[in-house]
C-alpha cells in the first residue's frame, strides 16, 4: 500500500479514516494535540535523582516503603506508599500544562489535598522532608 492511499473505515468507527504513513490529526483533533498523542510526560534525570534523595531517605527512617511511576501524555507521578497493599500516602505530580500559571509541580495527599504547588520541585518536595523542630526556644 503506498503512503497516500487511505484505508476504508471500518465498520464498528465510520468516521474515522487513516491515512498510512501520514501521521495526521484524527477527526475533530488540531494538529498540535496529534503530535502529543504519542508524547508522555516524564521526570527528567535531575528530577528522579531529588525524588529518590527523598525517597531513600524516608525508607531508611522506616516511613516509606515502596513507591510507583505513572506517565501519561499530560502528567508524571511518582506516588508514595507505606505498605505496598495501600492507596498512595502522596503523589508528586508534574504536569507541564500549569508551567506557565501554578507551578508544573505538586504534592498531593492521600485525601486529594495540594500540600504544596510550584516551579520549583526541589521547593515543593521540602513540604515532605520537614524534620522535628523545637518551637519556642531561641
Amino acid at each position: 500500500m503506498a503512503e497516500s492511499e487511505t484505508t476504508e473505515p471500518s465498520h464498528s468507527r465510520p468516521h474515522l479514516v487513516v491515512v498510512a504513513g501520514s501521521g495526521g490529526a484524527r477527526q475533530g483533533e488540531s494538529a498540535g494535540a496529534a503530535s502529543r498523542v504519542g508524547a508522555q510526560v516524564s521526570f527528567d534525570r535531575r528530577e528522579l535523582n531529588l525524588l529518590f534523595n527523598l525517597y531513600g531517605a524516608k525508607v531508611a527512617a522506616g516511613e516509606w516503603r515502596d513507591y510507583a511511576l505513572d506517565f501519561t501524555p499530560t502528567l508524571a507521578v511518582f506516588s508514595i506508599f507505606r505498605r505496598t497493599s495501600e492507596a498512595p500516602l502522596y503523589r508528586i505530580e508534574k504536569n507541564p500544562d500549569l508551567a506557565r500559571k501554578q507551578g508544573a509541580y505538586a504534592v498531593v495527599a492521600a485525601s486529594g489535598l495540594i500540600l504544596k504547588r510550584g516551579h520549583d520541585l526541589a521547593r515543593v518536595l521540602r513540604v515532605l522532608d520537614r524534620g522535628l523542630r523545637l518551637v519556642g526556644a531561641e
